[in-house]
């Protein structure tokens, strides 16, 4: 997978379908010349709608290649982040150190 960067814009290609531009939908992963966000996408998938009806849903914008292509990256990222910490004990933390006494 390759990754493109255009340094006076901040635009980061991800890959022949996939970029990330912080004037487009506020810097999340879109697919080029939309402004369809990945994780929209992502989640089709995921709830298991046919690939098939997802290029259909949006019109063809998406096409079946642009999905895979989401999919790898996201396969991608959870092999390179390392273990998986939610922030949960960072929260439980943070409302340890409230006082009630004030409420």
């Amino acid at each position: 997978m390759k990754v493109k960067a255009n340094v006076n814009k901040g635009r980061l290609e991800l890959g022949d379908f996939i970029v990330v531009d912080p004037e487009i939908c506020h810097g999340k992963p879109t697919f080029k010349g939309t402004r369809i966000m990945v994780f929209q996408v992502l989640e089709q998938v995921a709830n298991g709608t046919p690939w098939e009806r997802i290029v259909w849903s949006w019109r063809g914008k998406v096409p079946m290649e642009a999905i895979s292509e989401a999919v790898r990256l996201a396969s991608q990222h959870f092999k390179e982040s390392g273990p998986f910490k939610p922030n949960v004990s960072h929260r439980r933390e943070h409302l340890g150190k409230r006082s009630l006494a004030a409420a």
